[in-house]
């Protein structure tokens, strides 16, 4: 991934924020027919290694687990936003600016590793359940299902565990324009309004300019 310097982020506290705020990620490794690439809801375990461990699970048919064991890239895709250039107050002062896009990614690697423990499975399972169900009235669990049926679930599915060797964000938020381009971006997104651009917005303040 390209990288530019000012775009960098590394404090885990805002990698760990966007993971959990945008979990379905494009889980990525190479076969022999080219790339395997697909979406895959997966959470974070920051306490399991030295980076954490990201953990969920895929259909038992999916071509991803015949490549268990090879290194896989993941990659979690955060708030992304058009930026116009008429947003910036130094465009008045010369025109020497053009359109660009915001976002922020975080992308992580590490070795794809499959579970067959079926009490880790069910673990997995749990998580996150609970992770994507907090926000309902009533909270469906495992529980709630027969239980004939969540064995015929477990044998359809395999877990999958990722320890993490890097984890790395890329926050393209303006860091690198000067304050006024960096406020006109800010005012910009939220008179635009969508669900996009103020999260992107809220991201913007939440990483801080590094040269604005």
């Amino acid at each position: 991934m390209y990288q530019p310097a000012h775009f960098v982020e590394q404090r885990p506290e805002l990698l760990h924020a966007l993971i959990a705020a945008y979990p379905l990620a494009s889980l990525m490794l190479v076969g022999p027919d080219g790339i395997e690439a697909n979406p895959v809801p997966l959470l974070l375990d920051p306490a399991r290694g030295p980076l954490g461990t990201l953990y969920g699970h895929v259909a038992i048919n999916n071509p991803l687990l015949a490549l268990a064991g090879q290194p896989a890239l993941v990659q979690f895709h955060g708030p992304d936003a058009y930026v116009s250039p008429g947003w910036y107050p130094s465009k008045q002062a010369g025109g020497k600016v053009v359109p660009t896009w915001n976002y922020a990614l975080v992308e992580a690697r590490g070795p794809l590793q499959t579970v067959s423990n079926p009490t880790r499975l069910e673990a997995i399972l749990s998580a996150l359940t609970d992770r994507f169900e907090a926000s309902q009235p009533e909270p469906w669990t495992l529980d709630h299902a027969p239980a004939d049926f969540r064995s015929q679930l477990y044998r359809a599915i395999v877990g999958i565990e990722i320890p993490l060797t890097s984890l790395t964000g890329k926050f393209k938020l303006s860091q690198n324009r000067p304050a006024a381009d960096y406020a006109g971006t800010l005012a910009g997104l939220a008179a635009e309004g969508s669900p996009h651009a103020l999260a992107v917005a809220d991201w913007m303040q939440r990483t801080k300019p590094l040269t604005a």
